[in-house]
């Protein structure tokens, strides 16, 4: 896969710096970037900018790609109007939903979708600053590691950083909202932020339509699926197959992929959403897979990829889901939920009679932005 110039660059001045290290006969660790670190920042270009954006501009700085390596990754920032009020802009650290794997679906290359625009920009007129990152793996170098909610929330942290160190007048306090993937990654970020970002004051975090129990729901796939005429869990699961099989070479992947099946996990490589969605439309899951998916070395990698930890949350936290989601299954939230309640996390879980899948983020606005409100007055 192709990265883009910037990109490009980056990885170059990644092997530069390490090998001037090795020449000069320092420690390799000393060469290496800190997370959150700021590479560069640029305006960004007009036609991208979020409805009622005052300022915006692109950043790129380090954080945690695949296999935990540091890797540069790209992001951009968007102000409201107006003076900073005391202490500065307020940050909502927003986590996109899926867009693809390959470097030219990252949001801030390619814009961003009507559905987000209109979403995002009810946060900017709350007087909210709007830190937005790309995730490893999009527009840096790499395959995107598709929901491996640490590394994605790693992406959001350390945006945050590298934010306020290309913009003085951002706030420490923050809160993260993500919908779908990047409800998944808001969920983890909640989890994470306290102890890998402590200079920074993180207040909590809403996530929308995000998926869990995916490590149950996986193995659960093979030749005998039923239909159930959702291509957008079609998409899902090939981008979750391309990604798994970059990073666990030992789960075999192409060994549960029919011929079929092999081919549309490598066209989830290149093809962002709306495209691998028409790739997809008409065939049945089922038909992906020659047996099922319940190996140890595949079940452990997914596992660890995917699964939505239920406790451990120190902020508080919402949940949305819409109850008539055909992608993320209401059902499987609620297990989810219930188990975060049972070790009694800081959990507010809402439902909405939404029937899209991207239909939960407007219908939860009216509960998500008093509930926000509330974290950046306590």
């Amino acid at each position: 896969m192709k990265g883009t110039p910037s990109a490009r660059a980056c990885s170059l001045a990644v092997a530069c710096a390490l090998a001037i290290g090795s020449l000069a006969g320092a420690p390799l660790a000393a060469s290496l970037p800190v997370a959150g670190e700021l590479i560069a920042s640029s305006a960004a270009p007009a036609e991208q900018w979020i409805p009622g954006t005052a300022r915006a501009f692109r950043i790129s700085y380090w954080s945690d790609g695949a296999g935990e390596q540091r890797s540069p990754v790209s992001g951009a920032v968007y102000l409201p109007g107006g003076a900073p009020p005391p202490g500065g802009w307020p940050i909502i650290a927003w986590a996109h939903g899926t867009v693809g794997l390959a470097d030219h679906c990252a949001p801030s290359i390619s814009g961003r979708s009507e559905r987000d625009l209109g979403y995002l920009e009810a946060w900017l007129d709350e007087g909210y600053a709007i830190v937005a990152s790309d995730y490893p793996g999009l527009g840096g170098p790499g395959v995107h590691p598709y929901l491996n909610g640490r590394i994605a929330a790693h992406g959001v942290i350390d945006a945050v950083r590298a934010a306020r160190a290309a913009e003085p007048a951002l706030s420490r306090s923050w809160v993260a909202v993500g919908q779908s993937q990047g409800g998944h990654a808001a969920l983890f970020t909640a989890r994470l932020a306290p102890g890998r970002a402590p200079e920074l004051d993180f207040r909590g975090a809403v996530a929308t339509g995000a998926p869990s129990q995916l490590e149950a729901l996986i193995p659960a796939l093979g030749p005998w699926f039923p239909e159930i005429g959702q291509p957008g869990l079609t998409v899902f699961v090939t981008y979750l197959l391309a990604s798994v099989r970059a990073s666990h070479p030992e789960a075999d992947v192409d060994s549960y992929l029919t011929p079929l099946g092999r081919s549309v996990v490598a066209d989830a490589e290149r093809l962002c959403y709306s495209a691998q969605r028409d790739r997809v439309s008409g065939i049945a899951l089922g038909s992906l897979f020659s047996r099922q998916l319940t190996t140890v070395p595949f079940f452990s990698a997914v596992r660890e990829v995917v699964e939505v930890p239920v406790d451990g949350y120190e902020r508080p936290y919402m949940i949305a889901q819409g109850g008539l989601d055909g992608t993320v299954w209401a059902p499987l939230t609620e297990i989810l939920a219930s188990r975060m309640r049972a070790a009694q996390q800081p959990l507010t879980l809402r439902y909405y009679p939404a029937e899209g899948h991207d239909s939960t983020m407007p219908a939860s606005l009216e509960d998500s932005l008093p509930f926000v409100r509330e974290l950046f007055r306590g």
